[in-house]
């Protein structure tokens, strides 16, 4: 992509209420554009890394065996009811509406009730069970703090999963694997060294559940780390996990995090309000087994931004990042910065081109803002020279490589 064709232009100050960070850079950098507190745009770049960290989850989730779909936003009423979570002194996030003939409906914060209603039409036996089921979608919460940049919206993407089970043992082996899962996505994503299997309590979902905690300044929570035992307990919760775990409070570091995903066993509770169960081989009705699991997509974006971007503006991991290249091309090299733009593509390497008509220091200046992991820049010298000047995003000191360089550099 060459940034003329980009509608979007960095800007030198972020809007004056916006106090996070990471949404302070992204906006400044083009990715994102603030609706309201709590609710954001994604544009061309930003999408971009959404897409990226989505396809990560996509592979992981499929990799244990979950079907992808997409479910509705309008949420029914007496789906809600069935489980006393339309009741807002349960659930105090809810946006609610009607529709034109007056029926209440409510706009998705999660979907466990909902899916539980829809597999009364496919889950009749133990020959239909276990199923997973995975989406990506717009949640809506009604958030009374929304002061986090996308590390904490009203409106943000959502990957949530749910497993169906015909037995404890079955849904336990399920949820083990799901940890095993989120695991190698964070760590994919780029920020696995820092993130943490955490006790935690389960809300408005259920008594405990696990949180996945990654050590951030800009987080909200405090969790106690073990390091020794690789346990780590969400001060919420500390007093009970304690006991639960036999492990001493003094043996515990408080650090500060930011929640990167979640996941809740629901046992048969909620099938079992609803009225979901299965046909056995003996043909006796059993009651079905649930797990809930879940990344806020936006939300690890926003992690990322305020793990790694420095001074000078975003730092993307590889794996995420909108570009692997920002080509900067300066003066008369319009031909020869093509033929390497196209020889690049034509090697599976995405390219961000600046061919706009800027000075020299405006272009590097939007390239170390930006964050892409390696620059590469084409000018008069360099071409008399036959070589490219070639910077990573983390490095302050730029080289000098030949096209051979260059390529196996990249």
């Amino acid at each position: 992509m060459k940034m003329s064709q980009l509608f979007t232009k960095t800007l030198r100050e972020a809007p004056a209420d916006e106090v996070a960070k990471n949404a302070q850079l992204l906006i400044r950098a083009g990715f994102v554009y603030k609706e309201m507190a709590g609710v954001y745009a994604y544009l061309p770049l930003g999408i971009r890394v959404i897409d990226k960290i989505k396809q990560i989850v996509r592979e992981e989730m499929n990799a244990i065996d979950s079907n992808e779909l997409v479910m509705t936003s309008l949420q029914r009423r007496d789906v809600w009811e069935k489980t006393g979570r339309w009741d807002e002194k349960t659930v105090d996030v809810w946006f609610k509406s009607a529709l034109q003939d007056g029926t209440e409906v409510g706009f998705g914060w999660s979907h466990e009730e909902p899916i539980v209603e829809m597999m009364q039409q496919y889950i009749k036996s133990y020959k239909d069970l276990p199923v997973s089921l995975y989406q990506f979608q717009t949640k809506m919460r009604n958030e009374l703090r929304a002061k986090s940049g996308i590390m904490r919206g009203r409106e943000f993407v959502m990957k949530d999963m749910y497993s169906f089970h015909a037995t404890k043992e079955d849904l336990e082996a399920y949820y083990n694997r799901s940890i095993d899962a989120y695991m190698q996505v964070f760590k994919r994503l780029g920020i696995g060294e820092d993130t943490y299997v955490t006790f935690a309590s389960g809300g408005a979902f259920t008594k405990f559940s696990h949180e996945f905690q990654t050590i951030c300044d800009a987080g909200e929570d405090i969790i106690y780390l073990h390091r020794g035992k690789n346990i780590a307990v969400n001060e919420e919760v500390l007093d009970d996990a304690v006991k639960e775990l036999g492990i001493s409070r003094e043996e515990l570091e408080p650090v500060k995090t930011a929640e990167s995903g979640n996941i809740f066993n629901f046992g048969t509770q909620k099938t079992d309000e609803m009225g979901l169960y299965y046909t056995d081989r003996d043909g006796k009705r059993q009651s079905i087994y649930l797990g809930s699991y879940g990344i806020g997509i936006t939300r690890a974006m926003g992690v990322i931004v305020e793990k790694f971007a420095d001074d000078r503006g975003l730092v993307w991991p590889e794996a995420v990042a909108p570009f692997r290249v920002h080509m900067v091309s300066i003066g008369d090299v319009a031909s020869e910065a093509q033929a390497l733009y196209d020889e690049l593509h034509a090697k599976g390497i995405e390219v961000l081109w600046d061919d706009r008509d800027e000075r020299a220091g405006a272009k590097f200046a939007d390239a170390d803002l930006i964050g892409i992991p390696h620059r590469v820049v084409v000018s008069e010298k360099h071409i008399k020279e036959q070589v490219y000047e070639y910077k990573k995003r983390t490095e302050t000191d730029a080289q000098i490589l030949t096209h051979d360089q260059l390529f196996a550099m990249l």
